[in-house]
């Protein structure tokens, strides 16, 4: 049974590092991986086509409060309060920083 779990563990964590090993090395960093879920509304790289507000460019300072008031309700919302419950406060300063690269 151990030799069993062993077995499927090695190709899993092996897959794992593959697969951060590519995205580092194709200069892909973790916020902007993060942040592909938010070009379906805000638009890519943040430019909204439309109603949804713009998010690039916003200062990291400014998209971090947002995204955390989102997530503990202090700022009301249909959508964003959903999506911001799934990131850590880690991953919350990831996309922000990498929006606010965006000039």
């Amino acid at each position: 049974m151990r030799s069993r779990f062993l077995t499927c563990l090695f190709p899993i964590t092996a897959l794992l590092l593959a697969a951060a090993t590519t995205s580092q090395a194709a200069g892909i960093s973790q916020g902007a991986m993060l942040s592909n879920s938010c070009a379906a509304c805000h638009g890519t790289d943040g430019k909204s086509p439309g109603a949804i507000p713009s998010i690039h460019g916003k200062s990291s300072q400014f998209i971090s409060r947002t995204l955390t008031e989102f997530r503990s309700g202090k700022r009301p919302s249909t959508v964003m309060g959903r999506h911001t419950k799934g990131y850590s406060d880690e991953e919350i300063r990831l996309i922000a920083e990498y929006f606010a690269t965006l000039k």
